[in-house]
């Protein structure tokens, strides 16, 4: 007790040499000699540390324990290339969908982010149509997400619901047929773009899968799994609505390198000047050729009692064919001769497969 007493009278004795410092440590006696240990922290603080903003739409970036948490998301600038495919993605489906509903289609581009597959399965407003699309060449899923706004509003456009009024909203209830051939259709639409706008890149084809409403049969990664997050607005004068497209980065991993770019057709640590000139040194390289007229196998105790004098008996005769090699690489069949005072080896097979492949390689 006798030390709780000495240790306030020396924070008291501290806090007013120290006033500012007391302030701010929140050390008020309150006129009483007591000091208060504890500083109570506002809303606005407590969001602050945790990273949570009201105002936020969750496409800013993340600050205090949220951003700790979300750390581990790879961020899509790594991938570069990816802004230049999907603005080229923009500009295809404002064509491609004003010739598919005949009315004045705009598309924007909101945000391109990056998240955990499980946490953008948990945060799709229902109801939605989830689109599942594979892609071919990369053999692995994506995903295509359309929401009620844009459901109702292609429907009305596509059926010739009047301009100046909204579409009809009808809540509780699974989408019809009707509803689901039109927005297969305009999904079909967007796939066949998105391979358009992959095609200076890679060639990718899009094949639609299946439509699902509950995004607990669209997993199409584990939900841990990071994934890029496109949001796509789309307005046709009074209506509209939003598509995300989501592409996991697994399916990306196969064109990760072209991804990196920073521009098309940018080449890492290679120089065409450095290349040319390496191809030329290469094809005026001396190169060792042997002639091999016969192998046999002996064991080593033979080989050790070798003494002059000794015979080796060959199973060739003059009439048998020499191989040419080039270190382990056979290059060609043909018979021995002489040609003047030399030894002379004349080919009478093409060059081997082997010898073709490793020129490929050089080359």
């Amino acid at each position: 007790m006798a030390d709780e007493t000495e240790d306030q009278a020396a924070m008291a004795q501290w806090a007013s040499e120290n006033p500012d410092n007391a302030d701010a440590w929140g050390l008020d006696d309150g006129g009483d000699g007591m000091l208060g240990a504890e500083r109570i922290l506002n809303q606005d603080e407590i969001d602050s540390l945790l990273g949570f903003d009201l105002s936020d739409d969750g496409d800013g970036d993340s600050t205090g324990i949220r951003a700790i948490i979300n750390s581990a998301l790879v961020s899509y600038e790594r991938l570069p290339m990816l802004e230049i495919v999907f603005d080229r993605l923009v500009r295809l489906m404002t064509t491609s969908l004003r010739n598919f509903t005949s009315d004045n289609v705009e598309v924007s581009l909101d945000n391109i982010s990056s998240i955990r597959f499980g946490d953008y399965l948990n945060s799709i407003p229902l109801p939605a149509i989830l689109s599942v699309f594979r892609a071919e060449e990369l053999d692995n899923y994506g995903l295509l997400t359309v929401d009620s706004n844009l459901i109702y509003s292609i429907v009305d456009v596509l059926l010739g619901g009047r301009r100046g009024t909204a579409a009809m909203r009808i809540e509780g209830r699974p989408y019809t047929t009707i509803e689901r051939v039109l927005v297969q259709r305009m999904v079909e639409v967007v796939l066949a773009d998105a391979k358009q706008a992959f095609e200076p890149l890679t060639p990718v084809n899009f094949t639609l899968d299946r439509l699902e409403t509950n995004p607990r049969f669209a997993a199409i990664a584990r939900p841990a799994n990071a994934a890029i997050l496109v949001k796509l607005r789309i307005d046709m004068e009074d209506r509209g609505g939003r598509i995300e497209l989501l592409l996991p980065y697994a399916t990306l991993e196969p064109i990760r390198k072209m991804l990196l770019q920073q521009f098309m057709g940018e080449k890492f640590g290679r120089d065409n000047i450095w290349e040319s000139h390496l191809a030329t040194e290469l094809w005026t390289t001396q190169m060792e050729v042997r002639a091999v007229l016969d192998e046999q196998q002996v064991p080593l105790s033979r080989v050790i009692d070798l003494k002059v004098g000794d015979t080796l008996i060959l199973n060739a005769t003059p009439d048998s064919q020499v191989e040419l090699r080039a270190g382990s690489i056979p290059l060609t069949r043909g018979r021995m001769g002489r040609r003047n005072h030399n030894i002379a080896v004349r080919c009478d097979a093409p060059l081997s497969q082997a010898a073709k492949k490793a020129v490929q390689r050089l080359r």
